[in-house]
């Protein structure tokens, strides 16, 4: 019985683990609570958060910045931290209270400290000018809730199983002709009730996991027309396999346990062991192997200290395998290479590249999406403007206002501008980001609503507000 106590304190180690290496995901965690606001490297709707614990604590305020991301408006309101007085007046928008423990808190921390950034491709644009893009892979959200689906029944299926042959086990514990038995192996009494006990600890952790890693629920409102309601990310599906591979793995090592004890409980029967020279069969085609007492008949005339050489044959299974080889480069080379029946990695690659750009044109230009940077023109219809004018609300005002007059971003409605007036140079900072702060909304927005967002930019009227930025360009009639 010592090999289930070991690999229950094994399993009970791996759930653990497993749990504390949830809690500690800091990259998801980030993704999930923060950046909305937060960029990992720059300030942006909110302040950079690099440093930000070792300003605190710094400043004698180490354990206040929990509170801090809690309930940062009582924490305003108690009057004890200078940090969040000073924090406060960063952005018009109130930090939202956040519901994170300590040690999440933590990991998003340490993740931003640590942080570096990605080194983005750079590819020459038209005039000649290097322009680093980042390609944003967004998750497939409909067939990852479709999967979180098929995988949540698998772990409520598993878990049921558990539960059932754990009940299987502890009935068959209770019952007297078993405790019978035990006292006839009175040596593997404690070993086994250890054993029970360990394996419960297991079921009872397994079933006491409740951290996701990013999760979002979509509120009213807030989920784009054809979005599902719970956005699951790749990493919720990868941690949901884990789960029931692991799940799975307790079932299989309950069921063996299971029928090891009713192995115990029921007489023995006496079975005959099987034929030696059936295996011995079975090993002369495998390894075409001469008996010992045959050796004679293949030693080699040389012989060295003593020792002498047996001149035995190949193992059939290695011979045939070197000719399947031989058969199969024969095959590969004449399919590939001569005939080109079949194509190679990169060609096939190609054609998919090529297929998969056609799917995209095909797409984009039925759900009339096949607007960017070069074709987007200004827009004047009343239901345009109006789309775009809830786009700018929902995205936008944190920073430049709900008038555009801006704020932590530059003013919308003078006659400056820092990367052009133009409906194509705003259509391009919307979608692609900037490096001063601006955050790129490609991710976000589809091509349509960035059109939108940048005419009614455009169309928006003077409105005093902060100092002008860039240079100054004459307004179009």
């Amino acid at each position: 019985m010592k090999k289930y106590i070991k690999i229950s304190v094994a399993a009970i180690a791996i759930l653990v683990g497993t749990q504390h290496i949830s809690a500690q995901d800091g990259a998801g965690l980030f993704k999930a609570k923060c950046n909305t606001c937060h960029m990992v490297d720059k300030n942006s709707t909110g302040p950079l958060l690099k440093g930000a614990k070792q300003k605190w604590t710094d400043a004698g305020e180490g354990e206040l910045i929990y509170e801090w991301v809690k309930n940062p408006q009582a924490l305003i309101a108690s009057g004890k931290s200078q940090m969040a007085n000073a924090i406060k007046s960063f952005s018009p928008t109130d930090m939202t209270p956040q519901v994170v423990s300590n040690e999440e808190l933590d990991a998003i921390l340490n993740y931003v400290d640590t942080y570096t950034a990605p080194v983005a491709a750079t590819t020459a644009s038209p005039d000649g000018t290097a322009t680093a893009t980042e390609v944003v892979v967004k998750p497939d959200y409909t067939e990852n809730l479709t999967l979180f689906y098929w995988l949540f029944t698998g772990i409520v299926v598993l878990i049921i199983a558990i539960l059932i042959i754990s009940n299987s086990i502890k009935t068959l514990i209770k019952s007297d002709y078993f405790k019978k038995k035990l006292e006839e192996q009175a040596s593997k009494k404690s070993s086994t009730s250890t054993t029970v006990i360990a394996v419960l600890l297991a079921v009872g952790s397994l079933m006491s996991l409740n951290n996701s890693y990013a999760l979002t629920f979509m509120k009213a409102g807030e989920a784009e027309k054809g979005m599902p309601w719970l956005m699951v990310e790749n990493s919720d599906i990868y941690f949901m396999i884990s789960v029931n591979i692991l799940l799975l793995g307790v079932l299989i090592y309950l069921k063996r346990m299971f029928n090891d004890f009713m192995q115990m409980a029921r007489p023995q029967k006496v079975v005959e062991k099987p034929v030696a020279e059936k295996m011995k069969k079975i090993n002369s085609i495998l390894t075409d192997a001469v008996a010992i007492e045959e050796e004679h008949t293949i030693l080699m005339h040389h012989e060295y200290d003593g020792i002498r050489e047996l001149d035995n044959n190949l193992p059939p299974w290695w011979v045939w395998g070197f000719y399947a080889t031989i058969i199969f480069a024969v095959i590969y080379i004449l399919n590939f290479h001569l005939l080109q029946t079949s194509d190679l990695q990169i060609k096939a690659y190609d054609k998919e590249m090529a297929k998969a750009k056609i799917d995209i044109d095909a797409y984009l230009s039925k759900m009339a999406m096949n607007v960017d940077e070069t074709t987007a023109t200004q827009l004047t219809d009343a239901t345009a403007i109006s789309s775009g004018k809830a786009i700018f609300e929902t995205n936008c005002i944190a920073c430049h206002k709900s008038k555009g007059e801006g704020d932590i971003g530059p003013n919308l409605t003078d006659e400056y501008w820092i990367y052009g007036p133009d409906v194509k140079n705003l259509f391009k900072t919307i979608k692609l980001g900037t490096a001063n702060g601006m955050p790129e909304h490609a991710s976000k927005l589809n091509p349509v609503q960035i059109q939108q967002v940048a005419s009614f930019v455009l169309s928006l009227p003077y409105t005093a507000g902060k100092e002008p930025a860039g240079e100054k360009y004459a307004k179009k009639k």
